[in-house]
C-alpha cells in the first residue's frame, strides 16, 4: 500500500507540470472540473449491476430493487474514484490527445493532489457502503478498485493483461449485482459478461488504433498491438459471447410454451453486429457515446430487453 501511495504522489507531482488549456473554452471551476473528471456519462456502465437480478426475474421485488440501486450507487462512487486516479496517471498522455487534452486534470483545472484526495474519499465511502450492504459486495468493490488502480499504474503497459483488466471491470459489476441480491450466477451468464466485456474493450482499442494510429503517443498500450490482432480479439470475443449467450438462453428456456429466451438470441446477435459496425468504422472509442447516439442500436436493445423480459415473466 505504501508503494502504491508513493507511486501516485510521484505521478501527481510530475503531471502538474506543463499544463495546457484550450484557448476556445472557458476555464472550469475546480468543483466542476472534479465532477467532469468523474465522467458522469460513463456511470451508465454501472447499470450492468442490474443484469443478474433482471435475468433471475427478481428485479421488480422491492427489497431486491433497493439493494440493486444501492449497489449501483456504490459502484458509481468507486468507479468515479478510479477515473480520478486514472486521469492523474494519464495526464501527460492525455495532453497529446485531441479530445482527452480537455480533461480537467490534463488541462490544469484540477490539481492532481485534489483529484487523489477526492478519489480516496469516494473509494472509502463506496467500499464502506458496499460492505455495510453485504460483505461480498464490499469485497467485490475492493477487488475492482485494486485492479483498476493497478491498471492505471502498471498493468496498462502489459499486452493482453491490459485488455483483461479493463474487461474485468464490467464483469465485476455483474458479479456485484449478484452478490448484493443473493442471486446465484450461472456459468453461462458469467461467460457472456466476461467475453462481452472483452468484445467492448477490444473494440474500443481497435477504434482508437483506427482513428489515431499506434504511434500517436496518446496510449502507449496501442504500440503493443497491431490492427489485425485487435480485430482478431474482438471478433473472437464476439463469437464466444454469442455462443455462451445461446447456450444460456437454451438452458433457461421453458420446456413448454413460447421460448422467449431462445428467441432473444436473434436481437442479441443483431445488437452485436450493429455495434461491430461502429467498431469497424473506428467510432467505438467511447462505448457510452454509441449507446446514447445510435437509435437503431437502442431499438434493437429495447426489442431484446422486451423479448428476454417476456421469457422471465412467463
Amino acid at each position: 500500500m505504501t508503494n502504491i501511495t508513493a507511486e501516485l504522489v510521484s505521478r501527481a507531482r510530475s503531471s502538474s507540470v506543463s499544463r495546457t488549456m484550450s484557448p476556445n473554452r472557458p476555464r472550469r471551476t475546480p468543483a466542476a472540473g472534479l465532477l467532469v473528471s468523474m465522467r458522469p456519462r460513463q456511470w451508465l456502465k454501472n447499470l450492468i449491476v442490474a443484469t443478474a437480478p433482471l435475468a433471475a426475474g427478481v428485479l421488480t421485488e422491492p427489497e431486491v430493487l433497493v439493494r440493486v440501486v444501492l449497489a449501483v450507487v456504490t459502484f458509481t462512487l468507486v468507479s468515479a474514484a478510479v477515473y480520478l486516479v486514472n486521469d492523474v496517471c494519464d495526464a501527460e498522455e492525455d495532453r497529446r490527445h485531441p479530445l482527452k487534452s480537455m480533461r480537467p486534470i490534463a488541462a490544469g483545472e484540477v490539481s492532481p493532489p485534489t483529484a487523489l484526495l477526492a478519489g480516496g474519499v469516494l473509494a472509502t465511502v463506496g467500499i464502506g457502503a458496499g460492505t455495510a450492504l453485504d460483505w461480498r459486495l464490499g469485497l467485490t468493490l475492493a477487488i475492482y478498485a485494486a485492479l483498476q488502480v493497478s491498471y492505471a499504474l502498471w498493468l496498462k503497459h502489459m499486452a493482453v493483461i491490459d485488455l483483461a483488466v479493463v474487461a474485468s471491470g464490467f464483469l465485476l459489476r455483474a458479479v456485484g449485482g449478484g452478490v448484493a441480491t443473493g442471486v446465484v450466477l450461472s456459468q453461462w451468464f458469467l461467460l457472456v459478461a466476461a467475453f462481452g466485456s472483452l468484445f467492448m474493450v477490444a473494440g474500443k482499442r481497435y477504434s482508437e488504433f483506427h482513428a489515431l494510429g499506434s504511434h500517436a503517443g496518446t496510449r502507449r498500450s496501442l504500440e503493443l498491438y497491431s490492427e489485425s490482432y485487435l480485430r482478431f480479439v474482438w471478433g473472437l470475443a464476439a463469437g464466444v459471447t454469442i455462443t455462451a449467450y445461446s447456450l444460456w438462453a437454451f438452458e433457461i428456456s421453458p420446456s413448454s410454451g413460447v421460448p422467449w429466451q431462445a428467441i432473444s438470441i436473434a436481437p442479441f446477435v443483431l445488437g452485436l453486429l450493429r455495434y461491430s459496425v461502429d467498431i469497424d468504422r473506428g467510432l467505438a472509442g467511447e462505448p457510452e457515446d454509441i449507446v446514447l447516439r445510435d437509435r437503431v442500436l437502442q431499438s434493437i436493445g429495447l426489442i431484446w430487453l422486451v423479448t428476454f423480459a417476456l421469457g422471465v415473466a412467463a
